[in-house]
C-alpha cells in the first residue's frame, strides 16, 4: 500500500565520544532505558556503585557474541515496559563477534593464514553484524524501543581523494563495520571537550589547537556534534542544530539535548 507518510517508530542513535565524556551517563539518562553491556564494558554499574547514577536495569556484562544476539532477542520476545535499549558497547560487541566468527571459521587462528588473510575474517564477520542491525531494528518496530549504540572514538587518518590527507575522528570499530552501522543509524553524534582560551574557543577539532594562547581557568564544555565536519563523523535526520553545548551535570546535559530534539522536531519525541 501507497503512503505519504513516515513511519513513526523511534530513532536509531549512534553515539561516539572520547575517554571521559559521559557516554554510559548520556545512555542510562533516557526514559525506560535498559543497558547491554559488552565484556570488559562495565562504567555503568561503577557510577552506580559511586552513587554518580541512579540504579539502572542492565543484563550481566555479555561474555560471548552469542550473548549479545540473545539479550536483543530476549527483549523482543517477553513482555517489558523498557522504552530505550542501549548498547555499552558496540566497539566491545564487535570484539565478541570477530572472536565468534575466528572461532568457528578459522579455527581460532587470528594470523596472516587466518582471520586476518586479505581481510577475510573482517568480511565474513558483516552478515553477523547485519543480523545484530536487524535484531535491533526488529525490536524497534516491535516493541517501540529506541535505539542507543555507544561507542569509543579515536583518531585516524584520512585518506583524502581530493588533497592532502588529515586525521579525524571516527567510532573505533572496523571500517567495514562502520560502513554499514553508518547508513542503518537515524543520528550520529560525537562528543567532545572544548575549552576557552584568550581570543576564542578552542576543541580538539579546532585548527587553532597549535597556536600558543593563555587559556582561561574554566572547564571544559561537553559539546555535542551532530553534523559531519572534515575532522569527525556525525550526521543527523532530525534538523538538529550542530552543536549543543551540555551542562555539568547527566541530568541537565540530557535535558540540554532533548529540548535541541523538540525544537527541530515538529512532535516531542526522540
Amino acid at each position: 500500500m501507497i503512503t505519504s507518510k513516515g513511519n513513526g517508530l523511534p530513532n536509531r542513535y549512534v553515539f561516539h565520544a572520547v575517554e571521559g565524556f559521559g557516554k554510559s551517563s548520556f545512555g542510562a539518562m533516557w526514559p525506560g532505558a535498559i543497558f547491554i553491556q559488552s565484556r570488559g564494558e562495565t562504567g555503568l554499574e561503577t557510577l552506580i556503585d559511586a552513587g554518580r547514577l541512579k540504579e539502572t536495569p542492565h543484563f550481566p556484562a555479555a561474555e560471548t557474541w552469542a550473548e549479545i544476539v540473545g539479550y536483543v532477542r530476549q527483549l523482543r520476545n517477553e513482555a517489558h515496559e523498557y522504552k530505550t535499549l542501549v548498547l555499552d558497547t558496540i566497539n566491545g560487541a564487535e570484539r565478541l563477534m570477530h572472536e565468534s566468527v575466528c572461532s568457528e571459521k578459522f579455527g581460532g587462528d587470528w594470523g596472516e593464514r587466518g582471520f586476518t588473510s586479505y581481510g577475510k575474517g573482517f568480511e565474513q564477520s558483516l552478515p553477523e553484524w547485519i543480523t545484530l542491525l536487524s535484531e535491533l531494528d526488529a525490536l524497534r518496530a516491535e516493541k517501540r524501543m529506541r535505539i542507543i549504540l555507544l561507542c569509543h572514538t579515536k583518531v585516524k587518518n584520512f585518506k583524502n581523494p581530493q588533497g592532502a590527507d588529515y586525521d579525524r575522528y571516527q567510532p573505533d570499530i572496523h571500517e567495514k563495520t562502520w560502513s554499514v552501522t553508518h547508513k542503518w543509524a537515524d543520528v550520529v553524534l560525537f562528543g567532545n571537550f572544548e575549552s576557552f582560551i584568550q581570543g576564542g574557543r578552542v576543541d580538539d577539532t579546532d585548527s587553532r589547537k597549535n597556536q600558543k594562547g593563555k587559556a582561561l581557568d574554566s572547564a571544559p564544555v561537553r559539546i555535542i556534534y551532530t553534523e559531519r565536519r572534515t575532522s569527525f563523523d556525525a550526521k543527523n535526520r532530525l534538523g538538529l542544530p550542530a552543536e549543543i553545548a551540555l551542562s555539568d551535570t547527566p541530568e541537565a546535559g540530557f535535558q540540554d539535548f532533548i529540548n535541541a530534539v523538540r525544537t527541530a522536531t515538529t512532535k516531542e519525541k526522540a
